[in-house]
């Protein structure tokens, strides 16, 4: 019979000095996230009961505590066999603590209880929303304002600050028997909790090294002197060097040869005193006028020392070229959270669409009861949603991430009496934010990003006696225009089946009222590239397939561009990505089409590269495009590049120095991560390319590769770059890591720090690559 071990029970006085060193260390933790004495800190550390809202029958009492560690909540669960991991979720997984009854779940099971007493805790990956309620006005604010300020505070903690404190966690959580020392067992538990496996051998020697004391036990100091060892970054430390005087001290002036030798700052001069001041931490220095080793690695931490250059972080490409000027951050059947067939469907997949900063989100609308249209994938299981619930959550949040416009691109399938009510909640819920008539009059092209700011276009069917959509409305109540019904593209054997029998018809009656809502975005059936001699009107937009827009891309390249200089061109998923799977932008983006439509629910490459591409110019949503996509006599052709003005070609020098605090991917404690990091071009054929690491075992803290590469770059103003970080599998497919993708144009040369993403692009807190960038003309 096997005996089973038990804790021996703590005595009274145990457990006193245990409570008062959890406070202790939570004070500190309060102390480094700047909330000394913060009284909602206070309460949230003290914790409280608070109701859990799932459904109309499902509302029960939880009690919840942000743990000592300041960055984790844990809550209480009566599910049997529950392990500790699920009951306990990061500070950092929060994408939005919202108050009130601001989700599709408050909205619908807590109304009967004051707004003022409600809040919703909105995650950063797909899991549900946590709706709670408390038990009084003041207990909800206190949570509300605790989570905001503690968010708030550890988003501006630089990445030493951040390091400090997750490794002071880890410690914390390594010290089993809460001694405030660490044995040589726990100093290997410590190890492998920060995803590094270090034999016995080489464990044994940093204790003895670090063991001043020889009592077999790391304390205070001792356990600072090993802090210290595991975060030395030698390969900065040969940097610094190479400028500092034998003092360890870089003077300004050679912080200024720095920056301009090596990483090409053109404003070096006036650079380097900033920088001091900003990232020094040793007052003595600063006074002098020069750079310690810490503050050079704060330096190349921050956002200065980033691959991504942070004069892109902000609006500066020219806003007041025509709409159809610009690359549009765009979304695929927006409402869908999952699949595109039995998935559910949310307005929260719209605000979650317009915060990531998409400016097309789509509408398929259909007949509801109640004479209220609904939202839905036509066809198909997918839930249904109120078209009025869309429209006040996108009213809400279009222009939270940026102030440029937002285009609703509607499918409608509705009878004509539920299309008037259609317009009118656009009408009297957006009011002066739907744009109803044509901006300053202009009545030949496009109005621009900046006349269009904090406006909402639609793009829909135009009533065909309406020909010109900018000159006003006329009296025509009804008719039949052509329908686009891309639900029916589904392959799906049930989907075809219900199209069959509903006798798909080619034609739908659409109501003036909702006609009347088009002024920019008239759809149309492309019936072939203009005729010179008949141009099309420049409102007048076209929805291709990716695989009818690929095929045009492929064989009338610069036809397609030249179409794309004047129209608008929307693109969208095959219909048999039932699985909400994504295609690649880049072909289509070469060919100068603006609203090349993704799921943005699927994460994944296709996802990483329009991220990446949509983080330039601000994050406004709107990328413009190169003067060659642009120039009405243009002859580019990506699929045939001659000699042009495209841009010079480049050679593009990347080398992959080391990582830094890779998260684990397997949960599991002695599971360490193998990392690689491949790097992949994506932009004309002549420049997609992939090259990779090698593969560094057991060392996901700071493994270190130091491997060169070379790309040759035809067409920079189109390439961007791709850094993946995978955990290698001999047996299986890799795990992923990480990754970071940005714009060639977007590039810092010297040495850079890469912020790694989660797979939902979302920023890990301290995980890093370190490389080394440089970009030279080709002859």
């Amino acid at each position: 019979m096997q005996c089973i071990c038990r804790q021996p029970k703590r005595t009274a006085s145990q457990e006193n000095i245990l409570l008062e060193q959890s406070r202790r260390v939570a004070a500190l933790n309060g102390i480094r996230l700047g909330l000394k004495d913060d009284k909602d800190l206070k309460f949230l550390l003290k914790g409280s009961q608070l109701l859990k809202v799932k459904s109309s029958s499902w509302r029960k009492e939880r009690f919840y505590k942000l743990q000592e560690d300041c960055k984790t909540i844990w809550q209480e669960s009566k599910k049997v066999l529950r392990s500790p991991e699920s009951q306990i979720f990061s500070i950092e997984d929060i994408r939005d603590v919202r108050s009130g009854h601001k989700t599709e779940g408050m909205e619908k099971y807590a109304k009967d209880v004051p707004e003022y007493r409600c809040f919703s805790i909105i995650f950063k990956d797909q899991r549900k929303n946590l709706d709670l309620i408390a038990s009084s006005e003041d207990d909800a604010n206190h949570w509300i304002a605790g989570l905001g300020k503690i968010i708030a505070h550890s988003n501006s903690m630089n990445q030493k600050q951040k390091l400090q404190h997750w490794i002071h966690t880890c410690l914390r959580k390594a010290d089993k028997n809460k001694d405030n020392k660490m044995s040589l067992k726990e100093l290997k538990d410590f190890l492998k909790e920060v995803n590094i496996e270090v034999d016995d051998y080489h464990a044994k020697k940093i204790f003895q090294h670090c063991d001043k004391s020889k009592t077999e036990a790391l304390e205070d100091d001792e356990i600072e002197e090993f802090y210290k060892i595991l975060t030395e970054r030698k390969e900065i430390d040969s940097i610094f060097q190479m400028y500092s005087d034998p003092e360890g001290f870089m003077s300004c002036q050679n912080l200024v040869r720095f920056l301009y030798e090596v990483q090409q700052e053109e404003d070096a001069v006036v650079a380097a005193p900033a920088l001091i001041q900003r990232y020094e931490p040793n007052e003595r220095a600063k006074r002098g006028n020069a750079m310690t080793k810490d503050g050079f690695l704060m330096y190349l931490l921050s956002d200065e020392g980033n691959i991504f250059n942070p004069s892109h972080r902000k609006v500066y490409q020219d806003m007041t070229q025509p709409l159809s000027h610009y690359l549009v951050s765009s979304s695929h059947n927006t409402y869908l959270m999952e699949d595109q067939i039995t998935g559910p469907s949310s307005t929260e997949a719209y605000i979650r669409a317009l915060t990531k900063g998409c400016r097309c989100v789509e509408l398929d609308c259909w007949d509801g009861p109640n004479s209220e249209p609904v939202i839905y994938h036509g066809y198909t299981l997918t839930s249904k949603i109120l078209f009025s619930d869309v429209i006040k959550a996108i009213k809400n949040y279009a222009f939270q991430t940026s102030p440029y416009p937002v285009i609703i691109s509607l499918e409608n399938h509705c009878s004509v009496e539920q299309q008037k009510v259609m317009a009118q909640h656009m009408t009297t819920i957006l009011q002066d934010m739907l744009l109803v008539a044509p901006v300053d009059g202009n009545k030949s092209q496009f109005p621009s990003p900046e006349q269009l700011k904090g406006k909402i276009l639609v793009k829909g069917k135009k009533l065909s006696r309406q020909e010109d959509p900018t000159n006003g409305n006329n009296n025509l109540e009804a008719e039949d225009v052509s329908d686009e019904d891309e639900a029916a593209e589904i392959e799906d054997e049930s989907v075809k089946t219900k199209v069959e029998q509903k006798g798909k018809s080619d034609t739908l009656k659409l109501a003036k009222e909702l006609s009347d809502t088009v002024v920019y975005c008239k759809s149309v059936h492309f019936e072939g590239f203009d005729d010179p001699s008949h141009p099309r009107a420049f409102y007048e937009m076209s929805s291709f397939s990716e695989s009818k827009a690929l095929k045009l891309a492929q064989e009338s390249g610069t036809s397609f561009i030249h179409h794309n200089i004047r129209h608008l061109s929307r693109i969208y998923p095959a219909g048999w990505r039932t699985d909400s799977s994504n295609y690649s932008p880049v072909d289509l983006w070469n060919v100068g089409c603006q609203i090349v439509a993704l799921n943005f629910q699927t994460a994944g490459t296709e996802m990483d590269v329009y991220q990446g591409r949509f983080q330039d110019n601000g994050f406004s949503g709107y990328v413009l495009k190169p003067e060659f996509l642009r120039d009405e006599q243009t002859k580019f052709n990506p699929k045939s590049i001659t000699e042009g003005t495209w841009g010079t070609k480049k050679k593009l020098l990347l080398r992959i120095i080391s990582g830094q605090q890779l998260p684990k991917v397997n949960k599991s404690k002695n599971s360490i991560v193998d990392p690689k990091v491949t790097i992949e071009i994506h932009g004309v054929q002549q420049d997609n390319n992939k090259k990779q690491t090698k593969v560094i075992e057991n060392n996901g803290f700071n493994p270190n590769w130091n491997e060169e590469f070379t790309f040759d770059i035809e067409i920079p103003a189109l390439a961007l770059v791709r850094f993946v970080v995978e955990d290698f599998d001999m047996s299986t497919k890799n795990d992923f890591i990480g990754q970071y993708t940005l714009p060639f144009t977007s590039l810092k040369q010297g040495y850079r720090h890469i912020h790694l993403l989660t797979k939902n692009g979302d920023p890990y807190s301290s995980s890093t690559l370190f490389v080394f960038v440089n970009i030279q003309d080709c002859e």
